[in-house]
Formats: C-alpha cells, structure tokens, sequence
C-alpha cells in the first residue's frame, strides 16, 4: 500500500507541476527591429516602407474585401490550424487593412516551396493589419527554425501595390548530409565518464551517415554502423510531410544492438557495471536487442502534432546477469519478445526548442510495453516548457516533468528513471534514481550577457556562426516513487538542487552549458554537458 504521506505528497505535486499556462502571456509587439543573426538569435522583421510615409502609393480598399469568409482566430486570440487560402474579416478599430500578394521564397536550394509555405501562418489574398502581419512573421519565422532546417530565416514585406503587399521569406539552408566518424563515451554524461577515470576503452566509434532533408520534403535518412565498445546497427526513415495537405507522415526502421557492458543494479544511488571481459563464462555480449519499428505522423496544426509508433521488440542478456540481479527482468527471464505501442501530442508554440527564451509547450503520451506477466507496463508522461521575458534581455523558464509506471512492481530493466536522458537534476548528475513515478520541477532565470558573430565560410549560407551567452541561476525539485525496490536514500524523498553557471547557444542547436551546482546532501561541483539536437 502507498503510504498516506506519499498519497498527499503526489497529489501536492500534481497539483502545482502541471497549471496550465499560468505563466503564458500574449504580447503585443508594437516595433521590431532588423538584427543580424543566425538560428534562433534574430527577429528578422523588415519592413521596405512605413504607412506612415507619405511616398507611400496607398489606396483605399474595395468594401467587398472584408466580406468574405473569416479564416480563424488572430492574434492575440492566435489560432493553431493549417493555414488554407481566403481573405479575413478584420473588424475596422484593428487598422487598415492589407491584402497579401505574392509571397516570394528564396535561398531554399533542396527544401520545397511547399514544405517552407506549410509553416507561414498566412497565405496569399488573406486580408491583415500591418500590425497583424507582423505578429505572423515572427510565428513564422519560429515555426521554420524549429524545422531544424534552416540556420537563419528572414521575413521582409517586399512591395506595396496600393493595398497589396508583397512578402518576402529568405532562408539560410543548414548542412544536411553528415558522413561522419562517430566516437563518443558510452557514459550517460562527463560526470559518470570522469567516475571510470575517463578511460579511452570507453567508446564508441564508427560511422554515423545521416541524411537530413533527403529528398527536399523534411525527410531523413540515417544509417549508423557503431563499434568499440558496443556493438549497433541501424537504418530508418522518416517522411513527416506526406498527402495533399501535408497532414500525414510515416516512418520506419530497424536496430541491431550488442553491449558488452551493462549496469546490472543500482547501488547508494549509482549504476554499478558489469563488463564481460571480468566475468570468467560470459558471451559475447552481455545485451543484445533487436528491433523492428513503424512510425506515423499527423499534424492537423501547425503547432498541434500527433505521433503513434508501433515497435517489435527481442531482448535477450547473459545468464551471468541473473547472478548480479536477479529482478534484472521478471521471473528469471534471459530473453523477452513484446510488442510496444507509443502515442503522443505535442503543442508548441515556442521560439526555439532547444533554448526557448518564450512561449509555451505542452507534451502528453502513453507508452504499453509488452502485455504479459513477464513484460507488461503501461507509462503515461506529461511535460510543459514555459519561457517568458520579464525584463530586457531577462528569462524565466520552467520545465515540468510527470511520469507514471503501473503496474508498481515493475522489473530493473522498466525502472531506469531520474538521471536518464531529458529526466535529470542538475547536481545530480553522479547519481541515478530508479522508480515507477516521477516528479520534475526545474527553473532558471537567464541574463543574456553578449549576442555577436564570427566570420566563417564568406559567400555561403554558413557565412557567419552566431553566438549568444547566457548567465543563469537555477532551482531543480523532484520526487521519485518507487514501491518495491527502494533501496536506495534518494528514492522516496524530496530532492532539490541549485546553483548557477552560463550556456553558449550557437547554431546546429548546440547548446554548452557550464554550471556550479550544490545538492540536498551538500555536494558542490562544476560541471559540463553539451546538447546538440540536430
């Protein structure tokens, strides 16, 4: 039974984690300046000629312009559907009213028209204040970065024609074809490398080719043959933008694992390993997977996403690891074939995903893992990013995790949780902690310190990189519910953590952070880590 403190304690937290949007506020954005930049680092608002110059060829419109149709919600009451063509019904006392007319893309040598113009909240022959027009632009502009195909976007009004205007969208096309050496540290991050003595046997290394954009429609390719340490083979495919409104996608692939070394329980908070080499009768490979996925996509909106993932799944360890943990899987099982079935939702309307500085997103999904007794777990997540400014150059964000596992008596291999992937405290990063549930409050407040560029490669679309530098402090909460196998002091406990420290954000999403940070047990430490999500 959960104890009546642990009941009052989750609801507590349910409670406060997931408010929706109690932060998030509309703005109305009255002047834009034109800056020079790079990823996320720029607004990217021209305007070629005021309304309020008197060179202007201004007419008035025809009255049959605002009787037709209304398209959808403007901002600030934004809307979040597929822009489709139409002219919009604009009450007078919002301004005067411009038609848009042609929208010129250029810079975009692989990417298709269409896939840019899926992302412009506005078409052609819609009717827009020039104050309205302006709020599209920078959703726009977000909405096309966080393609992860772009390094710089661009939107400009090219021309008046008497109420008409013409659009501009001018885009910087990143690197889409990696041939390259892959080596990396099988370590979850510096911190759990350093605690192996930073041993260079530790190592993955081959070929990582992955093909971003492959055919011009935001479809990638990758194929990863890895060796060293582990052993892995995969190749997959995605195609988000598929059909006549570009609504629905698919995907699919397979993987190919060997470990020779996996962490076979967790003790005083830490994973302890087990390496073949050291033990006398092992195999080649102490885990081997073998995978085999189906993926679908649909986006009804431009900022609404639905994912669904069907996989098949082999999971077979060495006899060897029973000795070590004998709940390593349920029932003294050595091999497992289970179906998974994966759904989310995903609303975003933030400036850049990997370093949001505004806006708001919201995450939901419902993993079933396997359906008989010796694998069976159902796991609903729910997360939420809100990011507002609230002074010159000034960020406040929080990060909000929730993670539910049942049933609760759930094998080692299901319980991997706080420390593992996006579910991590900072200053906490030498520990693990294993459960079925999960609480994860994580606030910053950041300072932008410098904003500049350095040359790079002159007459190409990577003619600059751009920097920005951030100064933040930090406040991490989390709460980690395990029922039956609690055997370690972080489980079951509140944790908290803070510190401070400074990111250096640049393009290709590569985010660098370094932190100081002190932990409930009174631990000080600086550490780095390095995100990269392209």
């Amino acid at each position: 039974m959960i104890r009546k403190t642990d009941k009052y304690l989750l609801l507590f937290f349910l409670m406060i984690g997931f408010l929706p949007g109690t932060l998030h506020a509309n703005r109305v954005i009255e002047h834009v300046k034109t800056k020079s930049s790079g990823s996320h680092l720029a607004s990217h608002i021209v305007y070629r000629k005021s309304i309020n110059d008197p060179r202007s060829t201004i007419q008035r419109l025809p009255s049959t312009v605002n009787r037709q149709p209304y398209r959808g919600s403007l901002p600030p009451n934004e809307t979040d559907t597929v822009p489709t063509p139409g002219v919009l019904i604009i009450s007078p006392e919002q301004g005067r009213l411009y038609v848009v007319g042609d929208i010129y893309i250029s810079g975009n040598k692989v990417t298709r028209g269409y896939i840019i113009d899926r992302e412009i909240p506005f078409k052609r022959g819609d009717s827009l204040t020039l104050q309205q027009l302006t709020r599209y632009f920078i959703q726009a502009r977000e909405h096309l970065i966080n393609t992860h195909l772009f390094n710089e976007v661009t939107i400009s009004l090219r021309a008046f024609r008497g109420f008409t205007v013409d659009i501009n969208v001018e885009v910087k096309e990143r690197w889409y074809i990696f041939p390259l050496p892959y080596v990396r540290p099988v370590d979850r991050n510096f911190t759990a490398w350093a605690q192996q003595g930073y041993s260079l046997s530790r190592f993955d290394y081959g070929l990582k080719y992955s093909q971003y954009n492959f055919t011009g429609r935001n479809d990638n390719l990758r194929v990863w043959l890895i060796t060293g340490y582990s052993r892995e083979f995969e190749m997959a495919y995605d195609n988000p933008n598929t059909g006549k409104n570009l609504t629905h996608g698919f995907g699919g692939g397979f993987l190919v694992s060997g470990q020779q070394e996996i962490d076979v329980i967790t003790s005083n908070n830490q994973q302890v390993f087990v390496n073949r080499d050291s033990i006398k009768y092992a195999g080649k490979y102490l885990q081997t997977q073998t995978t085999f996925a189906l993926r679908y996509y649909y986006r009804p909106a431009i900022r609404t996403k639905h994912f669904f993932r069907l996989s098949f799944n082999q999971l077979r360890i060495d006899s060897t690891v029973l000795v070590y943990n004998p709940n390593y899987f349920l029932n003294n099982q050595l091999s497992l074939f289970f179906p998974e079935l994966f759904y989310s939702i995903n609303y975003n309307h933030i400036d850049y995903v990997p370093y949001p500085t505004k806006g708001f997103l919201f995450e939901t999904s419902i993993l079933q893992r396997g359906i008989t007794a010796n694998m069976n777990m159902t796991q609903l997540i729910a997360r939420s990013t809100e990011a507002i400014s609230f002074a010159p150059k000034m960020y406040f964000v929080t990060d909000n995790f929730g993670v539910l596992r049942v049933p609760f008596r759930q094998s080692f291999f299901n319980q991997k949780l706080l420390g593992y992937g996006d579910y991590y405290m900072r200053g906490l990063e030498k520990y693990v902690v294993d459960g079925v549930g999960l609480l994860l409050d994580r606030n910053t407040v950041m300072r932008e310190l410098a904003h500049f560029s350095i040359p790079f490669l002159p007459n190409t679309t990577h003619d600059h990189i751009p920097f920005r530098i951030y100064a933040k402090a930090y406040v991490d909460l989390g709460y980690v519910f395990n029922r039956y196998n609690n055997l370690n002091s972080l489980q079951n406990t509140m944790l908290y953590t803070y510190g401070a420290g400074f990111d250096v954000v640049t393009f290709y999403d590569f985010v660098f952070r370094i932190e100081y940070s002190v932990n409930q047990l009174g631990e000080k430490g600086l550490f780095f880590h390095i995100r990269n999500d392209f």
